[in-house]
């Protein structure tokens, strides 16, 4: 009897036991609670601050011997990735969310990826259930429609990570006209032989197609220039984003010994006031004259105009489904597929985040020769350990045009540049038949300017 008793109240507390484990697995938010109010306990509940924050919540096993190397790991390796701390803050006070934290997030929910199943088998309610699912993806939606509306896109396309180029932006005529002149002045540098064009000729692309740009007097770069095409959607300037606009960016060049070289502003600004129709037409636009300030600001006025829409993509995403044929769409499935959207985003498909190069592998170990202090990335300027090798991430426009590719212009070709991604970034080893897709969708990306469709005179 005493027996019988005590099978019939250890199958009641089983039965209470593995109830509460599947309400907590199982349970959503409050459903009178906000959108991001649920969003934010859905990112706390799951255990994305358990790993992907500077300080983890580590279990009480983490100071054990072997177990808790694991979990150290683990963690390191989630923050490496990923830091959801600045997302979780925004969703808490309703701020704007990155972009690239939004498709990063939709990409490992909508895959089921994460919290990663180890995880999940300790912490059994670290997990995101179909409701959950739902929740999290209509917030994503929402959010995304809020702060990055996809005005251009078909309806069908208007959730997409990526947008199409704009026809054009605001700028004041006037000013950029004097920009475009100045982009092309090589007054700008120390001997009158370099401009801003030399490095980034419009007819060549936005690039030079060197591996590292020549400056004054021969002398080299250690950095691969980007395209100025598209620069005006870039949340920063430059591989480290050391600048936070392009009247910012425009200021660096000029002053770089390797660069141009000037000795300063003061030296540029007495040679284009020397020139009394420049200084007259400027001071019309400009009446406080001729500075280190309106220089560079008309610049960045010309710059903002340097937009390349309507390709193929573009096309398509507006609605044209003959614009790209089965191999480009292919590849552009297999490009969201392989997480390669969570970085490239927006209307140049990347330029919004700072990211690890050597993610799943190392390729600075794999490329074989001595680190550069170019190599640091973003620690040059922060000097953060995280920083180290991370850099902003290039937008893909027009990229069929620029090579050579990375930072360090070490990718001479396209299918190159893919294969390494997938190797360092993705973690997959792409089959030549993936290549070619890929690369047939990154073709579909060259854009129009000035109405007629973006070419390299290299390339002829």
């Amino acid at each position: 009897m005493i027996m019988k008793k005590s099978v019939i109240i250890t199958a009641i507390l089983l039965v209470a036991f593995l109830g509460g484990v599947y309400w907590m697995v199982n349970r959503v938010p409050a459903a009178d609670a906000g959108k991001n109010e649920q969003m934010a306990a859905i990112l706390s509940d799951a255990g994305c601050l358990d790993c992907h924050t500077a300080a983890p919540k580590l279990p009480f096993y983490a100071s054990l011997p072997l177990a808790g190397d694991l979990v150290k790991k683990d963690a390191a390796d989630g923050y490496r990735a990923f830091d959801i701390e600045p997302m979780y803050e925004a969703v808490k006070s309703g701020e704007k969310v990155s972009e690239v934290d939004l498709a990063k997030v939709e990409k490992v929910v909508a895959d089921g990826t994460m919290p990663p199943s180890k995880y999940y088998m300790v912490h059994w309610g670290a997990y995101i259930n179909a409701k959950e699912k739902a929740v999290v993806l209509d917030w994503i939606k929402d959010t995304r429609a809020k702060f990055y509306p996809n005005k251009l896109a078909a309806a069908e396309f208007s959730n997409e990570p990526v947008r199409p180029v704009e026809d054009a932006v605001e700028v004041n005529p006037l000013k950029a006209a004097l920009g475009e002149m100045l982009y092309h002045d090589t007054r700008l540098s120390v001997d009158n032989t370099v401009s801003c064009a030399s490095c980034h000729g419009l007819n060549t692309g936005g690039v030079d197609n060197k591996q590292f740009s020549e400056g004054v007097n021969g002398l080299k770069g250690g950095v691969n220039a980007p395209t100025v095409f598209n620069a005006h959607y870039n949340f920063v300037q430059f591989w480290d984003g050391r600048a936070a606009t392009l009247a910012a960016q425009a200021a660096g060049p000029p002053l770089n010994p390797v660069e141009m070289a000037s000795t300063s502003f003061d030296e540029i600004c007495a040679k284009l006031k020397a020139d009394a129709a420049f200084d007259k037409a400027f001071t019309a636009v400009y009446p406080e004259g001729i500075t280190e300030q309106t220089i560079t600001d008309a610049i960045q006025e010309f710059e903002r105009t340097l937009l390349t829409p309507n390709s193929s993509f573009d096309k398509y995403l507006k609605g044209d489904k003959n614009a790209m044929n089965a191999e480009e769409l292919a590849g552009y499935e297999l490009f969201k597929n392989s997480s390669c959207a969570t970085c490239h985003v927006g209307e140049n498909l990347g330029g919004q985040s700072y990211e690890l190069m050597g993610l799943m592998a190392d390729y600075f170990g794999d490329r074989g020769t001595e680190l550069t202090v170019e190599d640091n990335g973003r620690n040059k300027e922060t000097k953060l350990p995280r920083d180290k090798h991370r850099f902003k991430v290039p937008g893909l426009r027009n990229v069929a045009l620029t090579a050579p590719y990375f930072h360090d212009g070490t990718q001479a070709t396209l299918a190159e540049a893919v294969a390494a991604m997938g190797r360092y970034e993705v973690g997959v080893e792409f089959s030549e038949a993936e290549v070619e897709q890929i690369v047939a969708f990154l073709k579909s990306l060259t854009g129009e300017y000035k109405g007629k469709i973006l070419t390299n005179d290299n390339m002829k």
